[in-house]
């Protein structure tokens, strides 16, 4: 990487950094810490939640998934497009509208206000764990990202430097830090994409150039027919679904759908911006601009990118990288960026996805923070969030939160794969219940809690237990005699003929073709229904024991607030006669 490359980059972080220490100086408590004194306006509001919901992950995933299959793939932020329509209609109302939520700082204090202490700090449990998962995976691809632009740089190395940047940035910021600076953010990587990225990527897979100069970006004759070069070479070099939008499955868009639209139900980093903004009009407004700049918008550029990564990767443009015959998807945009920018423009595309990266780490990084302080530490422990001492605890779990979040994207090597996860796991512990608290009149907190903790446990035991490859020390023949019964039927009584290369083959068919789960310890393997992902079943799970339990177990009494939880949280209301 050219030195002005990296002069440019390095004082951009110097400069976010900056802008964290700053607001350190400025936060005077976990209201400011938390939720930027709940006086926001729609247009930061929305630009911060569509820079931390699309950010370097969905970014890095995208590109990926336009690498993969085209076109097709932006449909995954359709479903980004409904669920933040849903929430601006459904449940901001009910958030904004209630006056004993005036002065919460969490998501799960609403479980506990409509139910009781014990559901809202499982529910604080469980987003605090789907948050950590997630900065892992930005972190994850900010290391991607990195790896894959500067040479000889290796992915654990880049992952230390990605986290420390990322961590020490979120600590000492804050809400208020966190949405201006994502409002730079997302203008910094949409002027990235819209006038270097995509355009200079566009013109390069055109062929007939080693690198494109500035010079003739200036010359209209030459953009003309560099133009004409490059869309002949997209429509001979990938096959034509790429270029079609049903390029899908409905499997897929059902899995995107369960997995994504419920987010905006269940998310700690939205319940922190709508209770940041000034009312329920503001918050609905940036929730429909959100909406908007998911899908078409970031939806189409992502897998733009992504599309021609693959066209560069077919015509051997990545083999001076040592990319080899094989191109890891998520790995081809940055490599795609490092093959054709010039000089300078180098340095402000890969500024701009940094950008998105941080804009999604520092959010959920406060956001699991938030949950262990608000959630589960004051649980226990009376805390103050008026007093200093409340600040400085919640930037030192923040700090452990990031240093955890950084070891585990060191166990991981997808970062979509690992985005879904932390995303499946939060969605089918918590969607039901949520739903029952705010559309529901009846209550039962035995249904809520036990909703919470089976839906979380069905998707992720069947999630673990998922066959997706046979491991490099695998037994071939006992995982063979597992599978036999999905085997296509011309080999099912011929398999064990088969040589160990052959075998492997077959399994690899076999598992791709079938969502086949294995658990080893109750000596079980069955087929999920339709290819469905995971989580529908948690969800399922949870719906029938959620409904269930409501009807079997009761609340005996309509509470109005919870006992155990931050003093200003509900210093306001009075507290309930009878027992928790």
């Amino acid at each position: 990487m050219h030195y002005i490359d990296l002069t440019i980059f390095v004082l951009y972080m110097l400069a976010m950094l900056g802008v964290g220490f700053y607001f350190l100086k400025k936060n005077e408590g976990a209201d400011d810490y938390y939720v930027g004194g709940r006086n926001m306006s729609s247009g930061h509001i929305g630009l911060s939640v569509v820079a931390t919901d699309v950010g370097g992950g969905f970014s890095i995933g995208l590109g990926g998934l336009g690498f993969a299959m085209g076109l097709s793939g932006s449909w995954m932020l359709f479903t980004g497009l409904l669920g933040a329509w849903l929430a601006a209609v459904f449940l901001i109302p009910k958030v904004k509208n209630n006056p004993a939520f005036a002065k919460f700082l969490t998501f799960p204090q609403i479980f506990g206000y409509y139910f009781n202490a014990r559901v809202a700090l499982l529910a604080g449990i469980i987003s605090a764990i789907g948050y950590t998962g997630f900065t892992s995976s930005q972190i994850l691809a900010g290391a991607k990202l990195a790896s894959g632009t500067f040479i000889n740089l290796d992915m654990n190395t880049a992952l230390l430097i990605m986290g420390i940047i990322a961590v020490v940035y979120t600590v000492m910021g804050g809400m208020k830090a966190v949405i201006y600076t994502d409002t730079v953010q997302w203008a910094i990587l949409m002027s990235g994409l819209v006038f270097i990225g995509i355009p200079v990527s566009f013109l390069a897979v055109g062929g007939g150039v080693e690198q494109i100069s500035f010079s003739q970006l200036l010359n209209l004759e030459w953009l003309s027919v560099q133009s004409s070069r490059s869309m002949a070479a997209i429509r001979t070099t990938l096959p034509p679904e790429f270029l079609s939008l049903t390029n899908v499955t409905w499997q897929q868009l059902v899995n995107w759908a369960i997995t994504i639209i419920p987010i905006w139900f269940v998310g700690m980093t939205l319940y922190q911006r709508i209770y940041a903004c000034r009312d329920a009009k503001t918050a609905r407004r940036a929730w429909y601009l959100a909406g908007l700049f998911e899908w078409p918008i970031m939806a189409f550029m992502g897998v733009s990118l992504g599309i021609l990564a693959r066209v560069a990767a077919e015509q051997g443009m990545f083999d001076a990288l040592g990319a080899g015959a094989v191109v890891d998807p998520e790995t081809g945009l940055p490599m795609l960026l490092r093959t054709v920018l010039p000089v300078g423009l180098m340095g402000l595309m890969l500024s701009a996805y940094f950008s998105a990266i941080l804009s999604t780490a520092d959010s959920c990084l406060m956001a699991s923070s938030g949950n262990i302080v608000s959630d589960v530490i004051s649980h226990f422990w009376k805390i103050d969030p008026d007093a200093p001492s409340t600040l400085r605890l919640s930037q030192i779990v923040t700090l452990g939160v990031g240093a955890f979040a950084l070891w585990l994207a060191t166990t991981m090597t997808n970062v979509l794969d690992l985005m879904l996860y932390s995303y499946a796991f939060m969605v089918s512990g918590l969607f039901v219940p949520v739903l029952g608290a705010f559309f529901w009149k009846r209550r039962s907190s035995v249904a809520a809690f036990w909703a919470m903790l089976m839906g979380g446990v069905v998707t992720v035991v069947l999630q673990v237990s998922m066959l997706s490859a046979p491991a490099p020390d695998v037994d071939l023949m006992g995982l063979a005699q597992s599978l036999y019964p999905y085997f296509p039927a011309e080999v099912s009584s011929t398999w064990v003929g088969l040589s160990g290369f052959e075998l492997q083959e077959l399994l690899e068919r076999t598992l791709s073709a079938h969502s086949i789960v294995h658990i080893p310890w109750l000596n079980l393997t069955f087929q999920l229904p339709l290819n469905l992902d995971p989580n529908l079943f948690g969800l399922t799970a949870s719906l029938i024991l959620y409904i269930t339990l409501t009807f079997l177990y009761p609340d005996k009494h309509i509470k109005t607030t919870w006992q155990k939880t931050l003093v200003s949280a509900t210093k306001f209301t009075p507290q309930p006669t009878h027992k928790e």
